[in-house]
């Protein structure tokens, strides 16, 4: 209806019909919002501890049904991972393979082994060194959701990289002898 008045007053007006061209353009023109990928992240964690590690990085990759094939998704996961491993050689990683409820114990676990299995082959084949990596295949014995439905099983179907620190060396202002821990009265009764 609006644009039917505009219309009328373009046809008394050479003026006007340019506005009109014009205000109809501007109402059609597309505002795109910068890519998410040119921002970056902020974030309150500090760099470097295994909160950075859960919160910017991604700690888990999941997997297809009855699959060890790591997916594109989990390509990215793992390609993060391995920039902050590369950048923080200070800490060591368990990789805990795990699968869902479906199929029996022993499927599970050697399916939860070759996932784990995957992840480790990923990340040597990237520069992560052997040594820094333990593997754990859990099958189904720790699940994160326990619902019989395709939303838990698919939550189950992962493995999670789980960051152990090293031994870190003694520094000379710390004292050499354990440190003492308050010793507290029982309660009185």
């Amino acid at each position: 209806m609006w644009v039917v008045g505009y219309i009328k007053l373009a046809a008394v007006s050479k003026p006007a019909a340019l506005a009109v061209c014009v205000f109809l353009a501007a109402a059609c023109a597309e505002n795109k919002p910068a890519p998410i990928a040119e921002i970056a992240p902020t974030s309150t964690v500090p760099l470097g501890t295994t909160q950075d590690f859960f919160l910017n990085v991604g700690d888990r990759v999941f997997f297809n049904e009855n699959s060890a094939e790591l997916s594109p998704t989990a390509i990215v996961t793992l390609d993060k991972q391995i920039a902050w491993l590369v950048k923080y050689p200070n800490y060591r990683i368990t990789i805990e393979g795990h699968t869902d409820e479906k199929g029996d114990k022993k499927k599970n676990l050697k399916l939860a082994d070759q996932r784990a299995q995957a992840v480790r082959s990923y990340l040597t084949s990237r520069g992560i060194t052997a040594n820094r990596i333990r593997v754990v295949a859990y099958g189904r014995d720790k699940r994160i959701a326990t619902c019989n439905d395709v939303s838990c099983w698919s939550q189950n179907r992962r493995v999670v990289t789980v960051l152990d620190t090293a031994a870190e060396p003694v520094a000379a202002s710390r004292p050499t002898s354990p440190a003492r821990l308050p010793v507290y009265a029982p309660p009185r009764s």
